[in-house]
């Protein structure tokens, strides 16, 4: 079965920065793509970023420039740092990953930024 484990939500004031991390186990072929979603109350969920296993990256417009992610291939895992952190970037933050046998999502973590 396989479980992906969010980590590194958590209250922060604007300006400031988080890094959340993603740990996928179980039985996973043929990645081809992990990335990050990011839902606000009452609006619909979007892509934040994406890299694939040749490493090309996608930033949602509104995150580019302050967003990095990054991935461990060996390990199944995805991080993303985020800086210069902004009250429209709160929301529950998922980690999703792509490959041959489908879409796997995690339970989500939340991301408040506030002061």
């Amino acid at each position: 079965q396989v479980q992906l484990v969010e980590s590194g939500g958590g209250l922060v004031q604007p300006g400031g920065s988080l890094r959340l991390s993603c740990a996928a186990s179980g039985s996973i072929f043929g990645i081809a793509a992990m990335g990050w979603y990011r839902q606000a109350p009452g609006k619909e969920r979007e892509l934040v970023a994406s890299i694939t296993t040749d490493g090309r990256i996608n930033y949602a417009d509104s995150v580019e420039g302050r967003f990095t992610i990054s991935r461990a291939n060996a390990k199944n895992t995805v991080a993303l740092q985020m800086n210069s952190l902004k009250p429209e970037d709160t929301a529950v933050y998922y980690c999703k990953i792509l490959s041959v046998s489908g879409g796997y999502w995690g339970q989500g973590t939340q991301v408040t930024v506030s002061s």
